[in-house]
């Protein structure tokens, strides 16, 4: 019984001089978790690359394919193009609207819009409007002076 007395107390001995569980902290970074962690910085290392290149080549991929696609569109109207071409009717529209051709007996003739002056701007419009009618035909006259006196040198 003695030794069991002294176990005992040794046994409340070493509870007292134990630290609660609560109290008792572990690390945060165990051993185990160190290595893991390594682990995967080497395989996010190791995969980084492989996936960088298979993301470009997706890309490239999608680039050659929309080129195709419009390389094919215009081959389509090319194709639509040449078949328009083997119609003589159509060659005979294109001659007589591109080249101004026209059978024997047809008279051909070309219309020719007159170009607008740059002179007559609005602003000089409305002056010559509010100017009474003899003022603006000694304006005219005037200017029509001075362009003869610069277009012959001689003078």
């Amino acid at each position: 019984m003695a030794d069991q007395r002294q176990a005992h107390e040794k046994q409340a001995e070493r509870e007292k001089q134990a630290v609660p569980k609560q109290a008792r902290r572990r690390p945060k970074l165990t051993g185990r978790a160190a290595v893991l962690a390594l682990v995967v910085c080497a395989l996010v290392a190791a995969l980084a690359y492989p996936m960088r290149q298979f993301i470009a080549q997706r890309s490239q991929i999608a680039q050659q394919r929309a080129a195709q696609q419009q390389a094919q569109q215009q081959v389509d109207e090319l194709r639509r193009e040449r078949a328009r071409w083997e119609d003589p009717a159509y060659v005979e529209a294109q001659a007589r609207q591109r080249l101004h051709y026209g059978f024997p007996g047809d008279v051909p003739f070309n219309s020719v819009l007159p170009t607008p002056t740059a002179t007559a701007s609005p602003s000089a419009q409305q002056q010559a409007a509010a100017q009474p009618w003899y003022q603006s035909l000694l304006g005219s006259l005037d200017s029509a002076d001075s362009a003869d006196r610069t277009t012959q040198p001689g003078r």
